[in-house]
């Protein structure tokens, strides 16, 4: 406190600060990159541990012996599903009522803003069918979810077939002190949004949907389960939601904990345990892990059923079954029995899963990063942008010398409020039009030229970002005069404040989008300036942008999923990417494509207008 108080001591370290500034900044930003890199280094990491009491111990005997039977149940609703070409929602019901259930359906209906090409679907009409077991032993004020989606083609009829197993499994059990709903929803996402929206007696989408007949208790946890085939070689778990959120890591816990005591080989973003973590492939293995995890984090879309219930503060997950080529393998009976004890556990919940942490990463099933280990690294490049903004503030607030009119230099260069305001509100009614116009136009666009609703909307996406690029420089025109030496400092000045504020929440809320937006734009938006070559530095600008690291991206996630694609296949990926990242938010509300819309792209617009600035 007394080098800050001490007017000397304090003009001191200021003046330390912007002489050194720019190899500060350099070890700041190097800094954070390695010490990003370390945290998949396992000494320097934390290992899981099960911090709910109630779910202490895996100590309860798995019973369950209906495996094949529950197989054999599939193949009767794959039959079934394929005579009537959907959902068989009579024969459903009728089954879940043979089995003791409650059962209800609900009907829903979906007008999606552009066609989905990946799913080749507009209109989406289905029918979610859910049965309630009643809990035995409490008032019925909570329940626990078990649901599978109901996939065309040969896909995830095991699961169903799983689920209605279980479901008459548990029946016969006078244990239960929750509520347990086994919900078969069709249409995926589509489906168990329509269905939560009815549960909660919400509606954030704009989907048509009947009301829930039928209602359980407060929901505590839910698992989603992925079975496509009749044996499995390993368990892969999924917890990346809605908007980054992440589940209670005591649900991953469990999950790990009772693989681990029935002998289930289990998996997180596809990759096996490996305890040859002092080795060079075993750290490489790691931080490949840990990356994936954070770029599907990034995304903002939910990788399963579960990440829609995150957002009712529901703890879940998607359990998938993977048959690969190990030796290794698992039946259904030893599946059910793993969730089984799972749902055992949950069941004897006293209150919400609250007690482990909400905010991590995890480079194995076994060892997990928390928020207090992967912030400084964060934080390491937002300092930069403070280090440039107390740079830019020192010359702005330096003693003006004085003209022989005796005023000074400041006030005959001092800019006007529209010099710093103009290219403020120009940037942000770009970022506007490129929220808003490829939806609106798309059916203009598809009657001038030879593409579908989805190539319109993408390519007006496009074509919007590009035409923005031409708007910033040219904003002095709207003025009277040249932009001043100050005019510019000042307009950075507010820009990198502007900057570090929006990664900071952003960072706060999905931590991976944070941290990769602050990658590439924190060097573009620290050391540009008009004096630089134009050519040169516009190209690493737009190699720097938002579109350009979407791209990059894209290229990245493929090579850490070991499946590289070549520029043209990456480049249709990347179009389909973004026309994904647009329907999210207008069926799910994911809030990535406004975020880069309407906040990040304006603020890289500064940049490129201060570059250009005359």
């Amino acid at each position: 406190m007394g080098l800050l108080s001490d007017p000397n001591r304090r003009q001191a370290l200021i003046n330390l600060l912007t002489r050194l500034n720019a190899p500060i900044c350099f070890v700041c930003y190097f800094a954070g990159v390695a010490w990003f890199m370390g945290l998949a280094f396992e000494p320097f990491t934390l290992r899981t541990y099960m911090s709910e009491n109630a779910m202490g111990s895996t100590m309860v005997e798995e019973r369950f012996p209906a495996g094949e039977r529950a197989l054999a149940t599939g193949r009767e609703f794959a039959a079934h599903k394929k005579k009537v070409g959907g959902m068989p929602v009579d024969w459903l019901v009728k089954t879940m009522q043979a089995r003791g259930l409650e059962v209800f359906t609900q009907s829903f209906s979906r007008t999606l803003p552009f066609p989905d090409e990946n799913t080749e679907r507009y209109v989406v009409k289905g029918t979610n069918v859910y049965g309630i077991l009643r809990a035995p032993r409490a008032p019925r004020t909570e329940a626990l979810v078990l649901s599978a989606p109901c996939t065309p083609g040969d896909n995830n009829n095991q699961a169903v077939g799983l689920l209605l197993g279980l479901a008459h499994y548990f029946r016969n059990q006078v244990y239960w002190a929750k509520d347990i709903i086994f919900l078969v929803n069709e249409h995926d996402l589509i489906g168990m949004q329509a269905w939560l929206e009815g549960y909660h007696h919400t509606n954030v989408t704009g989907m048509d949907w009947s009301p829930l007949q039928g209602r359980g208790g407060s929901i505590q946890a839910a698992l989603s389960l992925e079975l496509s085939s009749d044996v499995i070689t390993s368990l892969d778990i999924v917890l990346e939601g809605l908007n980054g959120q992440l589940p209670n890591l005591d649900l991953a816990n469990l999950f790990y904990a009772f693989c681990q005591k029935i002998g289930v080989l289990c998996t997180i973003q596809g990759k096996l345990q490996r305890n040859d973590w002092d080795s060079v492939s075993g750290y490489n293995h790691a931080v490949q892990t840990m990356m994936l995890m954070v770029m599907k984090q990034a995304s903002g879309r939910p990788w399963g059923d579960h990440g829609l219930f995150l957002r009712y503060h529901i703890e879940a997950a998607t359990i998938k079954g993977v048959n690969s080529f190990r030796h290794y393998k698992t039946d259904a009976t030893t599946i059910g029995r793993l969730l089984e004890g799972m749902y055992r556990k949950l069941n004897n919940l006293l209150e919400r899963l609250h007690q482990s942490y909400f905010f991590y990463l995890l480079p194995s099933l076994s060892h997990f990063v928390s928020i207090g280990y992967y912030m400084p690294a964060f934080g390491l490049l937002v300092v930069i942008l403070l280090l440039r903004a107390l740079d830019l503030w020192v010359q702005l607030t330096a003693q003006p010398s004085r003209t022989e009119d005796g005023t000074s230099a400041a006030e005959q260069s001092s800019p006007g409020v529209l010099s710093v305001l103009t290219p403020l509100v120009i940037s942000h009614l770009t970022g506007a039009a490129l929220y808003m116009l490829p939806v609106r136009f798309q059916e203009v666009a598809v009657e001038h030229f030879p593409v579908s609703e989805t190539e319109a909307v993408v390519l007006t996406a496009i074509a919007v970002y590009t035409a923005g690029l031409a708007l910033p420089h040219n904003t002095h025109r709207l003025l009277s005069g040249e932009g001043t030496e100050t005019g510019w400092r000042v307009l950075k000045l507010v820009a990198l404040l502007y900057l570090a504020v929006l990664l900071g929440c952003t960072a706060l809320i999905n931590f991976s989008l944070g941290f990769i937006l602050a990658l590439s734009l924190v060097p573009a938006a620290a050391f540009v300036t008009p004096h630089l070559p134009k050519a040169l530095s516009a190209f690493f600008l737009v190699a720097l942008s938002p579109a350009c690291t979407l791209l990059f991206s894209v290229f990245f996630f493929q090579e850490l999923q070991e499946m590289p694609v070549s520029f043209q296949d990456g480049w249709l990926l990347y179009l389909s990417v973004i026309a994904q990242g647009m329907l999210d938010h207008y069926l799910y509300g994911s809030l990535v494509f406004p975020l880069v819309a309407l906040l990040v792209y304006p603020c890289w617009l500064l940049f490129w207008n201060i570059l250009f600035w005359k």
